[in-house]
């Protein structure tokens, strides 16, 4: 009978086993196979067969152990071989190691997006067969805590940022067996490279002027230094705590807010004709021009008699809403609101409604800390104007 020879590429086939999609029918003949290759690889390491004398020995086969082993076919069980002196250890729990650190960052992922905790139990039923509990994933997320904690505390003295935005949003949270409202701040940037970025953010008890004096306190003791211009909306005790603590900065009131509030004082009959007046005074490029529409839009409304209470709103905070005139043109669609940090504000609000009531501040933190570095890493990128005033220089060369 003719023998047939051949030669076995053990790390081939371990990349094979691991990565297959083997069915549970199949269980068995992976258990004998990964024994095998712990067994070869043991004798590779004692350089020696067994009860043979060789001067190149390293040492004694001890019997074995026997560990579990999770896989996407199911939990199997092995043979650990041991040696004597305990030095040697299968290769193979080395890569089961780096499977299973990708499993758990793939299961903080999907918490992460917005996934509850009850839906990445029955995602991890449904690919390993095996039953998590609840606790075990929150624990998990637990793991974010110094990677968010990182981010959040990093120093801001590297960069320039001439246009910080900043606001406030509403969460609901579990405190002493009570369900109380708790407030966000956050704060994005944009860099020297023209990108936004998320310089910080915090979850404090009430939006009050102290809460916000505090919160820029930890961006200037970070390296934050003063920008051109602060966009928010008209809350008192953020303009406060602006004006305190970035002496010679301009505040821009949000303009969105600002038509809003204008808006608001009139008939909704009325909503139409005042908003094409409005929009007609911001919708210039420079100061002087902003003012000469708004002396002829008041001026007509005295003498109408119209619109009295939003003429007060209008003259009480004009000088706020046009401070993004006094910029570069090519940046006031981006720095006369707070849109974006609107839009970011809503995507953590998006994530976390399939939590609905945090159970402690702490989580709370943690999960919209790591949302926030998803989503900047996902969504900064370099702004607008500046590929328009690139085609504008282009023009000018041509």
């Amino acid at each position: 009978m003719t023998q047939v020879q051949f030669t076995l590429n053990l790390d081939d086939l371990k990349d094979e086993v691991m990565n297959s999609n083997l069915t549970a029918v199949a269980k068995s003949a992976l258990v004998l196979v990964m024994n095998e290759m712990m067994e070869k690889e043991r004798d590779e390491y004692l350089k020696a067969d067994a009860y043979e004398r060789t001067d190149s020995r390293m040492d004694y086969r001890n019997g074995y152990y026997e560990r579990e082993l999770l896989l996407s076919i199911g939990r199997v069980t092995l043979r650990v071989l041991r040696t004597r002196n305990g030095d040697f250890s299968p290769s193979l729990f080395e890569k089961y190691s780096r499977a299973d650190q990708s499993f758990v960052l793939a299961m903080l992922e999907m918490v992460v997006s917005g996934v509850s905790t009850r839906k990445v139990k029955k995602v991890v039923e449904e690919l390993c067969g095996e039953s998590v509990s609840k606790s075990l994933v929150s624990s998990l997320t637990a793991q974010l805590d110094p990677i968010v904690s990182e981010w959040a505390n990093r120093p801001l003295d590297a960069a320039d940022y001439s246009y910080v935005y900043a606001d406030a949003m509403y969460i609901k949270v579990r405190e002493d067996h009570r369900v109380v409202s708790k407030a966000v701040y956050i704060a994005i940037a944009i860099n020297g490279e023209n990108q936004r970025e998320v310089i910080g953010f915090k979850v404090a008890s009430s939006e009050t002027f102290e809460a916000w004096r505090d919160f820029f306190k930890s961006l200037k003791d970070r390296g934050l230094r003063s920008p051109n211009l602060i966009v928010s909306d008209a809350h008192e005790g953020l303009k406060k705590a602006i004006q305190t603590e970035f002496v010679g900065t301009s505040w821009q009131r949000c303009l969105v807010h600002f038509k809003r509030n204008i808006l608001a004082t009139v008939a909704q009959k009325d909503k139409k004709e005042l908003a094409m007046g409005i929009k007609r005074i911001f919708a210039v490029l420079k100061p002087e021009d902003a003012r000469e529409e708004k002396e002829r839009f008041v001026d007509r409304c005295m003498e109408e008699g119209r619109f009295g209470k939003a003429v007060q709103i209008l003259e009480e905070g004009f000088d706020d809403a046009i401070q993004y005139l006094n910029e570069p043109e090519e940046t006031h669609p981006f720095i006369r609101s707070t849109n974006h940090l609107e839009r970011l504000n809503s995507e953590v609000r998006r994530r976390g409604k399939v939590i609905r009531i945090f159970p402690n501040q702490p989580s709370a933190y943690r999960l919209i800390g790591a949302v926030l570095m998803d989503y900047e890493k996902t969504f900064s990128r370099r702004l607008l104007w500046e590929r328009k005033r690139n085609r504008k220089e282009t023009k000018q060369v041509d």
